[in-house]
């Protein structure tokens, strides 16, 4: 149920209808925008007509939600959802942000010289794994907290900011420690024990769509963060299997407007893992910002062809340079600045 109050309704107001819809055993969630406080409740809505609710002082409409997800549709929150950080960085606001580093972290050298580059050429954010959930169990790993340590460290030296994956809930006070946002991979969308813990967590939650998820599955998965009272969620359209080969992934750059359609959440892309190809990556990135992406995350690496995982799908830093020089041309046709 979503209740919209009037401008101007007095806190007392509010209050009224908070405790109303928790005597009827509904779990409410409140969300202040710059002219209208809106009220989410979650609960059992066979016993609560709309009208019960729309004859309460203060209230301007109330509607039922028939979607799935109620705290993740555009209805809760019409103006959308702008996650601001300290240094002023805001996603999903008219400032494109671009997380750019390498799969992985391998050596204090290589993500000091990553950090460098992709500050210089723009970014906001270095995004690089200590924990990697790797299809192989051979395959590298991770530093783990070392590989935190140096990823901290090289942000800091930069003033960028840090995303970095977290696999189970037993690392997020260690991710917490370390990073500016968790991120969820797609091997993790649904798994609903670490979104339930995510979502008690003050960091900004990073939420990739899963290799064979659909977009309402995605929304669903926020909602369980969201539920949890963290109400900083940023999906990623990273791209999704489907039958062709020739890519790694199929890069559903349609999903970018629909989600913007059914949900308050910012959506970055990811073009590395949407398409696995380096020479695919920069036409996908632009693609995306044009699609209505909020931002991008983009693997960079100083020396690809020797990198422990996903070279094959990482730029060059002269080639991230010339990537960032484009988005600066498209960004202002769609609304953007960079």
């Amino acid at each position: 149920m979503i209740v919209v109050m009037e401008a101007g309704s007095t806190e007392e107001q509010i209050q009224s209808v908070i405790d109303r819809l928790v005597m009827l055993n509904f779990s409410v969630h409140r969300s202040t925008g710059m002219i209208h406080t809106v009220l989410g409740g979650v609960g059992p809505e066979g016993d609560l007509s709309p009208d019960d609710l729309q004859v309460m002082p203060g209230v301007k409409e109330c509607h039922r939600v028939t979607s799935p997800y109620k705290l993740a549709a555009r209805a809760f929150k019409p103006e959308g959802t702008i996650i601001e950080f300290a240094n002023g960085v805001k996603i999903g606001g008219p400032e494109l942000v671009v997380a750019a580093g390498p799969c992985s972290v391998e050596t204090e050298d290589q993500i000091q010289t990553t950090a460098a580059a992709v500050a210089r050429a723009g970014a906001k954010m270095i995004r690089a794994g200590a924990f990697k959930p790797r299809s192989s169990p051979y395959s590298f790993q991770g530093l783990g907290e070392e590989g935190l340590r140096l990823l901290r460290a090289a942000a800091d030296a930069h003033d960028l900011l840090v995303v970095s994956e977290v696999m189970d809930q037993t690392q997020i006070p260690l991710l917490e420690h370390y990073a500016d946002v968790l991120q969820v991979g797609a091997r993790n969308m649904q798994n609903y024990t670490l979104l339930r813990e995510l979502g008690r967590s003050p960091r900004p939650i990073l939420l990739k769509r899963g290799i064979a998820a659909t977009i309402e599955e995605l929304l669903l998965s926020a909602e369980y963060i969201l539920s949890g009272g963290n109400y900083q969620v940023i999906l990623c359209e990273r791209g999704i299997r489907t039958f062709e080969t020739y890519t790694r992934n199929t890069m559903d750059l349609a999903a970018i407007p629909v989600v913007k359609k059914l949900s308050h959440l910012p959506i970055m892309a990811d073009p590395s893992h949407g398409t696995g190809r380096r020479d695919k990556v920069i036409p996908m990135a632009r693609a995306s910002v044009a699609a209505g992406a909020d931002g991008l995350l983009v693997e960079v690496h100083p020396d690809p062809d020797r990198a422990l995982s996903d070279g094959a799908q990482s730029l060059y830093p002269d080639q991230f340079e010339t990537l960032m020089a484009q988005l600066r041309i498209i960004a202002p046709a769609v609304d953007r600045t960079l």
